[in-house]
């Protein structure tokens, strides 16, 4: 039990170090092609982070198709993740700014963005809940849903990158405000190290979330967890870790919009891509702890979409989707 413990202080320091470099890098890439801060977090830094929570299900289902504890982890995991992202990692964020800002401050990201990204996952997840009820034997039914929800993926992408250059010029450009933590050791701040480091970045949040997983499942299997409320409850509180790590540094340091727009864009790269694969690979069936867990989520989303305005969302509301995690987990639970 020591070494398990050791292995998950370890391991969450990995994906700390790591989270610092990725986030330092897309600001100076972000800055480097006059890209808007919605293009740097929605999709650079959402779609990058989320590379753990996305190698998961992937490994679980293709590794064991027709397995039923390998079909449990990858639902989890793939519906887990926008939950953690929508209710934990949104109040998560929140509080790293309470004393800073007060109970009646603001998160003030650009709504332009962020409305745009919790439309679409708000329709992506809702589709994704709705292909639960078309038996599996209707092949062809569930292909035009998964085809659906990647075609939602792409349209988001293109409106996103769309949107950059008038945003760019209204002043919500990517900007740097630190060096380059590859250059202190000497190496010029080009792209190539720019990418370089995002790499190095990358490959140690990987490492660290597998590391963390590995520790967790072997604390979980200890305390006798089922695999279906494992994957639901503790893996993706160890893959969104670099989700919630990057978010807090970004909005403590006043950039809400990369830090917002971070959880945003991965819940809407996981509410449309992963669901698609899930709806082909697996049952994909409407248990009751999975149902739960899907009106949690769109409940905290839309509560963001509704709180998301030009004067910016109250931090006090926003603690309100903590308090909906709590409640998934007490009906989860009893």
């Amino acid at each position: 039990m020591t070494w398990l413990v050791l292995e998950l202080v370890l391991m969450l320091a990995v994906i700390l170090i790591a989270a610092e470099l990725f986030t330092n890098a897309l600001e100076h890439l972000g800055e480097r092609m006059k890209l808007s801060e919605g293009v740097t977090g929605s999709l650079f830094a959402a779609v990058g982070t989320a590379l753990p929570e996305t190698s998961i299900p992937l490994i679980a289902i293709l590794s064991g198709r027709g397995e039923r504890l390998n079909e449990e982890i990858g639902v989890g995991a793939i519906l887990g993740a926008p939950l953690m992202l929508a209710t934990l990692s949104t109040c998560l964020m929140t509080v790293a700014v309470l004393r800073q800002r007060g109970l009646c401050g603001r998160i003030r990201p650009e709504t332009g963005g962020i409305n745009r990204d919790l439309n679409y996952f708000l329709f992506a997840f809702a589709l994704s809940a709705a292909a639960m009820y078309v038996p599996h034997t209707n092949v062809l039914v569930r292909a035009g849903l998964s085809a659906a929800l990647v075609g939602v993926y792409l349209r988001y992408v293109y409106a996103t990158l769309r949107a950059s250059q008038a945003l760019v010029a209204g002043g919500h450009g990517t900007e740097a405000p630190n060096v380059m933590h590859l250059s202190r050791f000497g190496v010029p701040t080009r792209l190539v190290t720019i990418v370089l480091q995002l790499g190095i970045a990358l490959a140690l949040l990987v490492c660290g979330a597998k590391g963390f997983i590995h520790g967790v499942d072997g604390v979980s299997q200890l305390l006798g967890v089922s695999p279906l409320l494992l994957s639901l409850l503790i893996i993706p509180i160890a893959t969104e870790l670099p989700e919630k790590t990057n978010s807090i540094l970004w909005v403590r340091r006043g950039k809400d919009t990369l830090a917002f727009g971070n959880l945003t864009g991965a819940m809407v790269f996981q509410g449309t891509l992963l669901p698609a694969l899930g709806i082909m690979l697996t049952p994909w069936e409407p248990r009751i702890e999975v149902l739960t867990g899907i009106v949690i989520t769109l409940v905290a989303a839309a509560w963001c979409r509704a709180l998301s305005r030009g004067r910016g969302l109250p931090i006090w509301a926003l603690l309100f989707n903590g308090v909906l995690y709590a409640v998934y987990l007490a009906v989860t639970l009893a």
